[in-house]
């Protein structure tokens, strides 16, 4: 019975990445501080550099749209700031 439901909780997950960015008319301090120290290493090639953040989330969950769903809810709640950032989630 136990082996039973560890393999329903196996397929009932469904994992998701969410990438999250400044917006493109944000100032983005922390992205021009890398690109900087890049060019004094002497990676002088860069045109410019934007830092974000990314999540893994796996969820426990049959169906794929309320899954994602879910996740847009986690990401307007607490992930993202929405008014200065921009976010994309993708099924893995």
């Amino acid at each position: 019975m136990v082996k039973q439901s560890q393999s329903n909780l196996k397929k009932n997950k469904l994992k998701f990445s969410v990438t999250v960015t400044l917006k493109k008319d944000v100032l983005d301090p922390q992205g021009k501080a890398v690109l900087n120290t890049l060019n004094n290493l002497g990676m002088n090639s860069l045109k410019n550099i934007r830092q974000g953040k990314f999540f893994e989330i796996e969820v426990n969950e049959d169906n794929q749209e309320k899954a994602v769903k879910k996740i847009k809810d986690m990401c307007e709640k607490l992930l993202v700031n929405l008014i200065i950032e921009d976010y994309k989630i993708n099924k893995l």
